[in-house]
């Protein structure tokens, strides 16, 4: 399955860019109905969105995009010291991410980590735990305090935009963070190779829905980020200085009720450089119930399940490193 066909170019004013600077301010209740509105009308459409003003500071940004290319830039084995490990923290190669029903892998290769935690950190060792311990590169001593910078900031953000979705929905505003105490939220720093050739099997990331609540993307001037519109085009998301792509995932599509739309989208890279890109899928505690809003009288699409059992499944679909775990064994670091 390729599902390859070229993307029809869009102006950047026709991509929706919503400000949140308001929730900052805590503008109260009228500033999180007003946001929430338009972040209602992006979410039921589109499905994506950018977002300005958004708090994140351009330093942050900088910062772990710096560390990005640096770790990247070293030799495989020396990424190797901090290879992906069961819990899916560390450095994921070229070809052991695959979207499900595609048979070529991506051209990518990333590095992922999620909240700093200890060892013995009941979240890590409690049964079913989903966290993981990142596994910082010894190479890179300044790269933690950077990056755990940068996945603070953006749960920061993700915050706000769940506040503004509640208050759109009519519901309590903490209904999607009231459990976010340890988050089983996953970051990564991903890296496009250049492809010097077109092949219409082989893509950065290929079509698929994201299967969490919500990702935040920062991405760098090269572009590559195609998003597939209600009409069936491949649209072209392009870079907006200041701003960060945010796009519903399926898990909030389900606790929605179908509400949200889950939109598919791929990164296709024909710039002939490489490419770097920062994404932070967020989600709620491994125990959190995702049970589905409903308005009156509405019956529910979905029996509630548990973001661990959930995510975790999901998992187990898309990287080739867990299937190997799995068959022999492996354990968590």
């Amino acid at each position: 399955m390729t599902d390859f066909a070229d993307a029809r170019e869009i102006a950047v004013d026709d991509i929706p860019v919503i400000d949140i600077g308001p929730l900052h301010a805590d503008g109260g209740d009228a500033a999180y109905q007003d946001i929430g509105a338009r972040l209602l009308r992006a979410a039921t459409t589109a499905g994506f969105f950018y977002v300005g003003n958004h708090g994140l500071g351009q330093d942050v940004v900088d910062a772990a995009f710096a560390c990005s290319r640096r770790f990247f830039a070293q030799p495989d084995a020396v990424k190797g010291e901090v290879r992906v490990s069961e819990r899916h923290r560390g450095w994921l190669p070229v070809g052991e991410a695959k979207m499900a029903g595609h048979d070529q892998p991506d051209l990518k290769e990333s590095y992922i980590w999620g909240l700093d935690l200890s060892v013995d950190d009941p979240a890590v060792t409690g049964e079913g735990a989903m966290i993981g311990v990142n596994r910082w590169p010894v190479t890179m001593p300044d790269m933690r305090q950077a990056l755990m910078a940068y996945f603070d900031g953006a749960h920061d953000v993700a915050r706000l935009m769940f506040g503004a979705f509640a208050a759109a929905l009519g519901v309590p505003r903490d209904t999607f963070t009231g459990g976010f105490e340890r988050p089983i939220s996953r970051a990564s720093l991903i890296h496009y190779p250049t492809q010097a050739a077109r092949d219409d099997a082989q893509f950065g990331v290929a079509p698929h829905t994201d299967y969490g609540c919500m990702t935040i993307l920062a991405q760098d001037d090269v572009g590559g980020l195609e998003v597939l519109a209600r009409d069936g085009d491949w649209l072209t998301a392009h870079p907006i200085p200041g701003t960060l792509v945010v796009n519903v995932g399926d898990l909030l599509e389900r606790w929605t009720n179908d509400l949200f739309a889950s939109t598919r989208h791929r990164v296709v890279n024909r710039a002939g450089r490489e490419r770097f890109s920062i994404a932070v899928a967020v989600d709620p505690d491994s125990q959190t119930v995702i049970d589905p809003v409903r308005g009156p009288g509405e019956d529910a699409h979905y029996p509630p399940v548990t973001c661990g059992d959930y995510i975790r499944g999901r998992f187990d679909e898309s990287f080739a490193y867990r299937k190997a775990a799995s068959r022999d064994g492996a354990s968590a670091d």
